[in-house]
């Protein structure tokens, strides 16, 4: 199951990962200078893509790409906060336009399709970005892809109308206009405030929607509710099976682009790995994901014959969210008592053994181990303290009473929420059961339906604490904003200091790359102390294929091309 989130920083994956793993935190063994230095190594090894890269030419016409997801959605508008889940977003990809496009080494481009030229200008003393449309792209009901869908996306993801419901404002609320440039082709964004994370809009995070069905909160929310009525992509939707919860496309013999060399592309609904991993091993499916917390799964596919496992580093980071609104957790320095009870290597341990990746834990909210700009933030609250997170508790009232301990008559008591269809869910839930009883914390493991767990638990904030992925793009920054700001849809924890708020406005709001790295990292460290999110470590991205298939598996920063994605046998 995998949700994903709006933000230049990028998607989200609520699929959980753990392994079979006993013991509380006391039996945790931190990694060794010489195991973590063998991390750091392996980590430099493993490519940034690795898809089968083969030239279009040499890719045989036809023929039918069948791939799963973990969970069937029912909101397709990639804006809205219910349609912000990263299986979505993959299906839309051979759908619905992206206007800007990333290579692997996280570079932004035009996407020719789309955009003829696009072009960012300072010179007025405002940010100003004109994008010259295709003159050929159009929406498949024959109207012409315009400008007004650009200032139609602003208008209702700006947050200035509360009746729609944007899974992100992010960039969007830094929108001063939109406006028609030199012809209905041309369009003219203008920023109040500087963006330099601008390359993320109008792109996959969402997709860009036409205006017709973006102009109305009830439009918004209810033109692509259980349909896709208009696409402008290499595919269109031949069929929506809600039964079988199956989506259909085929190749558009309208599209304009380089014709798709796929007939068709068959998404099926499996929503555990373990399942879909059977349907890859019974030849049911051409590729299936390998998450983390699954040595079994990958052993299995690895037997395959013909199998090509495909492994590269992803902006794809676990986490446990941490509810700074619930009733035991509001107290800053309980949640950082919380934190020092929960030891991160166990968890990483056990979820990445067996996975042939690094056993490395993550010190930072936004950036990953292998960026430039990563610093390990994390600090003493990144380390295993039992002793400190008892004085802490002590000091917050809560005294020791038999097992459990209590204040004011009252347990302390939190639940974990997992989905109920992911047994290894319940597992990595065990092990923090089992670190934070040693503190005198009773947590209960809460399981959930697996297609109610985000829309009706985590974004209602109806958890203490809950572990999923955040999925990124090349845009690390937009991922301040969007989780971590006072009042974004995105916040789920509901964390709240205006000066971790400052501090995320000065770091995207920085056009210097170099001092933006600075101040996100500066932000990073307030997200530490306020525990928000407990980052775990950065998530692999291990994908396994048929042999013949091609320009298609981890796909790291790079933009998806279903164009060029098919069989070479």
């Amino acid at each position: 199951m995998k949700v994903r989130y709006r933000a230049a920083a990028g998607i989200a994956v609520l699929a959980m990962a753990a392994a079979a793993c006993g013991g509380g935190g006391g039996e945790a063994k931190k990694p060794s200078a010489e195991q973590s230095q063998q991390a750091q190594q392996q980590m430099s090894q493993t490519p940034g893509i690795a898809i089968n890269p083969v030239p279009y030419e040499q890719v045989k016409d036809g023929g039918t790409l069948t791939l799963s997801v973990g969970q069937w959605p029912s909101q397709w508008n990639g804006n809205h906060i219910d349609g912000n889940q990263r299986d979505t977003a993959d299906m839309l990809d051979s759908l619905m336009p992206q206007l800007m496009i990333a290579d692997a080494e996280a570079n932004f481009k035009a996407n020719p399709d789309y955009l003829t030229d696009v072009k960012m200008d300072l010179s007025s003393g405002k940010q100003v970005v004109t994008y010259t449309l295709n003159e050929k792209a159009q929406w498949s009901d024959g109207t012409p892809i315009t400008w007004k869908d650009l200032e139609a996306a602003w208008k209702a993801n700006s947050g200035k109308d509360k009746k729609f419901k944007p899974a992100s404002t992010d960039g969007w609320d830094r929108i001063e206009s939109v406006t028609k440039g030199d012809s209905d082709k041309v369009a003219v964004v203008t920023y109040g405030k500087n963006y330099p994370e601008w390359m993320g809009q109008f792109s996959r995070s969402p997709h860009l929607y036409p205006a017709s069905h973006m102009e109305t909160p009830e439009k918004y929310e209810k033109d692509y509710l259980q349909k896709i009525p208009v696409t402008a992509g290499p595919f269109k939707v031949e069929s929506i099976n809600e039964g079988t919860k199956t989506l259909t496309v085929v190749r558009d013999d309208k599209w304009w682009g380089r014709k798709a060399k796929l007939d068709k592309v068959i998404y099926r609904t499996i929503e555990t790995p373990a399942a879909q991993v059977n349907a890859f091993a019974n030849g049911e499916l051409d590729a299936v994901e390998i998450p983390p917390g699954s040595p079994a799964d990958l052993k299995r596919a690895k037997e395959v014959p013909n199998v090509d496992v495909r492994k590269a580093l992803s902006p794809n980071w676990r986490h446990i969210t941490v509810n700074n609104q619930s009733e035991f957790l509001k107290d800053k320095s309980v949640r950082q008592a919380v934190a020092y009870a929960i030891n991160r290597d166990v968890i990483t341990q056990s979820d990445l053994k067996d996975m042939d990746w690094p056993l490395q834990t993550l010190g930072n909210h936004v950036f990953m181990n292998n960026h430039k700009a990563y610093v390990d933030n994390s600090g003493e609250l990144g380390k295993y303290n039992l002793p400190k997170a008892k004085e802490l508790l002590d000091a917050a009232g809560w005294k020791q009473e038999g097992d459990v301990r209590k204040k004011d008559g009252k347990e302390f008591s939190l639940n974990f929420v997992v989905p109920a269809g992911l047994p290894y869910a319940k597992t990595e839930g065990e092990l923090t059961q089992a670190m934070l009883k040693e503190a005198g914390i009773k947590l209960t493991i809460r399981p959930v339906p697996d297609d109610k767990f985000f829309t009706d638990y985590i974004i209602k904030g109806d958890f203490d604490l809950v572990p999923f992925s955040w999925i990124g793009t090349p845009l690390p920054l937009g991922g301040l904003p969007q989780i971590y700001k006072t009042g974004s849809e995105s916040n789920f924890p509901k964390g709240s200091d205006p000066a971790l708020d400052a501090a995320i406005d000065a770091a995207v709001s920085e056009m210097d790359p170099t001092k933006a790295y600075e101040l996100a990292n500066a932000a990073d460290k307030l997200i530490w102390d306020q525990v928000h999110t407990i980052p775990l470590y950065q998530r692999p991205d291990i994908q396994a294929t048929k042999k013949t298939l091609a320009n298609y598996g981890a796909f790291g920063y790079q933009a998806r091309d279903y164009t060029a994605i098919g069989f070479t046998g």
